[in-house]
């Protein structure tokens, strides 16, 4: 269950978890397709240090499998629907293979009736079809609870920004025995313990003239440079290494200090 993409493509394993088996050998490669928005894609080197979490996965990864990136930037769980994306996922994966699930943000945008959608309902439906359609494939999918913003209170504690969005994956996890990776809660937690100062370092806020791409500076409290898509994509390679959904001899420098240096961003987009 192993294979190499191209080199701006992450790489995955996956270990199935109990009802989850899929026939694979050595010699079966195994993809593991990224499925989400903003803060998961691929950007170009004209936009670093700006990179998301499938783009800095592969730090965290040995050889001995391959993930494709396809989340794109501004996508909600219905635009990438609509946008083909879906489709474009299912007519290249196989039985075995993995598809992580990671949408909220841009589902949230109620004056935008091209993305938004209801958490009990429209956001839940939407998100169904990745499930139940990735499955007819004998596929194994995965769902990714939104990364939490860079809003702190006057206490400088992180402000939950995602709404009903988190609860009603996590329900829809449980209700149809999905694989859930909580990283709302996980990257909670981090944004915490690095704090007001310390999370800028992982965010898109830059002061003008520190990077080419950005005379002006920046001051995103949603997308992440190098070191956040890193620390992001630790906690999902961590949180499939601790449910069993990989196996261990699949990741490598869990707890390691990567150099943001190892994140890659290509000339052009990979899809």
């Amino acid at each position: 269950m192993r294979a190499a993409l191209t080199a701006v493509v992450a790489v995955l394993p996956i270990v199935p978890l109990p009802g989850t088996e899929v026939s694979a050998s050595a010699a079966t490669p195994v993809h593991v397709y990224i499925a989400g928005d903003s803060t998961a894609s691929t950007y170009v080197s004209s936009l670093a240090p700006r990179a998301g979490w499938g783009q800095a996965l592969p730090v965290f990864l040995t050889s001995r499998a391959a993930a494709v990136n396809v989340a794109k930037s501004g996508a909600s769980s219905k635009s990438f629907v609509d946008l083909g994306r879906l489709d474009h996922i299912l007519a290249l994966i196989k039985q075995g293979d993995l598809l992580l699930i990671s949408f909220g943000h841009n589902d949230e945008k109620a004056d935008d009736p091209t993305r938004h959608t209801e958490p009990s309902t429209t956001y839940k439906r939407y998100l169904s079809q990745y499930i139940d359609r990735s499955r007819a494939k004998g596929a194994v999918p995965v769902l990714v609870t939104p990364v939490e913003r860079r809003h702190f209170n006057g206490a400088g504690v992180i402000s939950p920004s995602h709404g009903a969005y988190p609860a009603a994956m996590r329900e829809l996890a449980a209700a149809k025995g999905v694989p859930l990776i909580d990283l709302t809660a996980s990257s909670t937690a981090l944004w915490n313990r690095a704090g007001v100062e310390g999370t800028k370092k992982h965010f898109m806020i830059l002061k003008a003239g520190q990077y080419p791409n950005y005379p002006n500076g920046s001051q995103d409290n949603t997308h992440f440079q190098a070191l956040g898509a890193i620390e992001v994509a630790r906690l999902v390679a961590t949180g499939l290494r601790n449910q069993g959904i990989l196996p261990s001899a699949d990741f490598q420098r869990l707890t390691d200090t990567i150099p943001t240096s190892a994140v890659v961003w290509p000339r052009t987009a990979p899809y």
